[in-house]
């Protein structure tokens, strides 16, 4: 085990609310898609609600915005899961559907103690500081990632690249 692990955090603005039959396919593809993360190797934590998903939690200044949080063992597994997982791949392929293209970064990793569960607040911050001043080793992206305190350098794999 290591000292650190990964925490990610995506946010989206869906096209409707979440009981429309606009975001009806999304909806449908939440359980799947998270039982496929839940069992992905690599993956240590997801926040969700009593009902298994993170779909009413909010945060990030508008209460239409959803969150998606989670930490996992490393880089690698993460980026596995994110682009192979078929589960996952199917929702990316599909996501213009449910959520528009956001002018901002939405997505940004960071480094944790392991055991810590990052939170909403925490994710926010993280959030800003990429926004603020691009990636580095408090806030970053796949393209550049950060190596976790004291580990080995980490390099952006091509093949990590969205195939959808």
């Amino acid at each position: 085990m290591t000292d650190h692990h990964l925490a990610q955090v995506n946010i989206a603005l869906p096209v409707a609310p979440m009981d429309s039959a606009e975001l009806a396919g999304f909806v449908a593809a939440l359980e799947p898609v998270n039982a496929a993360a839940d069992a992905a190797p690599g993956f240590v934590w997801r926040l969700q609600t009593e009902d298994g998903d993170a779909t009413a939690v909010r945060g990030f200044g508008d209460d239409r915005i959803i969150v998606n949080m989670s930490v996992w063992e490393s880089v690698e597994a993460l980026a596995d899961y994110v682009y192979r997982d078929p589960e996952h791949v199917a929702v990316l392929r599909r996501r213009r559907e449910w959520f528009p293209k956001m002018a901002e970064a939405h997505t940004v990793l960071w480094w944790v103690p392991a055991g810590h569960r990052p939170t909403v607040a925490e994710a926010e911050q993280r959030l800003a500081l990429l926004r603020a001043n691009g990636p580095s080793p408090a806030a970053f992206t796949f393209r550049e990632p950060f190596p976790a305190p004291g580990g080995a350098q980490v390099s952006a794999d091509d093949d990590w690249m969205c195939p959808a």
